[in-house]
């Protein structure tokens, strides 16, 4: 559904517990070739599929804007970002380095060797579609792991061409696996799948305390990028113009759904009217409405229960004593 209109756009296949075992078949079934292929083959199909999302950024961008809502600009930063990453861990998988232990007896040599760990199942949110699946799936295949990601169900088809780009640069059949569905369901029956070695979820602190106590019930390493509660403290000697535009910027990025965005503002009482004003106008600047029209600088919530959940936030806040100088009420339908 495009969020900025609320039409259908397209229609992607939910995961069954079949499928999910066809997909867990297939990454077992393609370790130990991936393992065994070598960081230089590894790292030279990964920069192949670098090279792909960059000739397809325009397209892709397309994509994730007419699923996800931000601007095409935005939209097509995030895919030539991705493809850097790619490149990124592509390097670093020629350079898992091991070491040398010194050992008590000179007779003995002990040895560190970094070796891949096996399948990944992978959990990736929305508001980042290509690029915090990237930071996994290039993570993991750079290493020498197969993966089954979870994408996301609000932004599926973005990456998807993640995916197929990685394809299309001749990763092996199994080494890496798509699906979408209901997310309790595939994070319950994947997580203790004993296919699975490792755990990687970005997301809510809540859904990722359940993940994680999940994982170590069954002793699985996880990796958790969670919530945060982002403060913005300025000072009385700050460049007050530099914060206002750079605090501005971070609050309003992705239409503020964004982990690191600014939550709160905790100003000094000195320069406490001149940032507010300095904030306000550049917030008056922002051009709301779809992200692929000329112009627009900010795109739609990306689903409606964050728009009613933003209502209620506003509503709070002004009832509790908080006073509305700039916007408080739904834009458009």
């Amino acid at each position: 559904v495009n969020p900025a209109h609320g039409g259908v756009i397209g229609q992607f296949s939910m995961a069954s517990r079949a499928d999910l075992d066809l997909a867990l078949a297939a990454a077992a079934r393609a370790f130990p070739a991936w393992r065994d292929a070598g960081p230089m083959v590894r790292s030279d199909l990964m920069r192949r599929a670098a090279g792909l999302l960059c000739e397809r950024a325009e397209t892709i961008a397309g994509l994730m804007t007419a699923e996800q809502g931000k601007p095409l600009a935005e939209a097509k930063a995030e895919v030539l970002a991705a493809a850097g990453t790619i490149e990124w861990f592509a390097e670093e998988g020629r350079r898992a380095y091991g070491r040398l232990v010194p050992s008590r007896d000179h007779r003995v040599m002990q040895q560190v060797l970094k070796t891949p760990v096996g399948p990944v199942a992978a959990f990736t949110p929305w508001n980042f579609p290509i690029n915090q699946a990237t930071r996994k799936i290039a993570a993991a295949l750079g290493a020498g792991c197969t993966m089954i990601v979870k994408g996301p169900e609000e932004a599926p088809a973005s990456c998807a061409a993640l995916v197929a780009a990685l394809a299309d640069a001749g990763l092996p059949a199994g080494v890496l696996n798509l699906v979408y569905g209901v997310p309790s369901e595939i994070s319950a029956y994947l997580i203790p799948h004993p296919v699975i070695r490792k755990i990687s979820f970005t997301g809510s602190t809540a859904v990722g305390k359940q993940l994680a106590s999940l994982a170590g019930l069954h002793m699985k390493r996880v990796t958790m990028e969670l919530g945060g509660h982002a403060p913005a403290i300025v000072m009385d000697d700050a460049d007050i113009e530099q914060a206002a535009a750079v605090l501005a910027t971070a609050k309003f990025r992705n239409a503020g759904q964004v982990c690191i965005a600014p939550t709160r503002f905790l100003l000094h009482e000195n320069i406490y009217d001149r940032f507010r004003d300095s904030f306000l106008e550049r917030l008056q600047r922002i051009v709301v409405g779809d992200g692929a029209a000329p112009g627009t600088t900010m795109g739609p919530l990306a689903n409606a229960r964050r728009v009613e959940h933003m209502e209620s936030l506003v509503a709070d806040a002004v009832d509790r004593g908080a006073r509305l100088t700039l916007g408080g009420h739904r834009i458009g339908n």
